[in-house]
């Protein structure tokens, strides 16, 4: 038996945006509909947010995506997690990471050059004792995305 995993991403208001930046990074194809397409009458907000997005990449990546009903929020920090301070940085509580492990340094640095753009860094790109590369960034669509090379 094969089993495979997507991360299903919500969003609220920017998944269209997402999937294009997303796909900008990891090639493949985007498949999208929206709430209008599912029957929703026109004129109603949200009619023309997605209900159903995916990216499959020639890579073997897959993301799917998808708008929050009634949350429109156009700013990824609203979503990005609940923040407070320890010994006088400020912690922001993530609910999951995603992971992206390549087999060399120069792959990883492919992706981490195309979710860079607009991110906040958390971890920046370099080696480590477990690994030739590893970095940390949240993307500009408040997702944190853990990078690797395998060691």
């Amino acid at each position: 038996m094969t089993i495979s995993t997507t991360t299903h991403l919500n969003f609220r208001g920017t998944a269209r945006q997402a999937l294009e930046f997303y796909q900008s990074v990891f090639g493949g194809e985007v498949t999208a509909a929206t709430y209008g397409q599912f029957g929703m009458p026109e004129g109603i907000p949200g009619f023309d947010k997605i209900v159903f997005g995916q990216l499959e990449s020639p890579t073997a990546i897959r993301l799917m995506a998808y708008d929050i009903p009634g949350q429109d929020d156009q700013d990824p920090a609203a979503t990005a997690g609940a923040t407070r301070r320890e010994n006088g940085a400020t912690i922001t509580d993530r609910t999951f990471f995603q992971s992206l492990r390549a087999d060399s340094l120069d792959e990883i640095q492919r992706y981490w050059d195309g979710l860079s753009k607009g991110a906040t860094i958390v971890e920046p790109l370099a080696a480590s004792a477990w690994s030739a590369g590893f970095g940390m960034l949240t993307d500009r669509f408040g997702v944190t995305w853990v990078l690797d090379v395998a060691g």
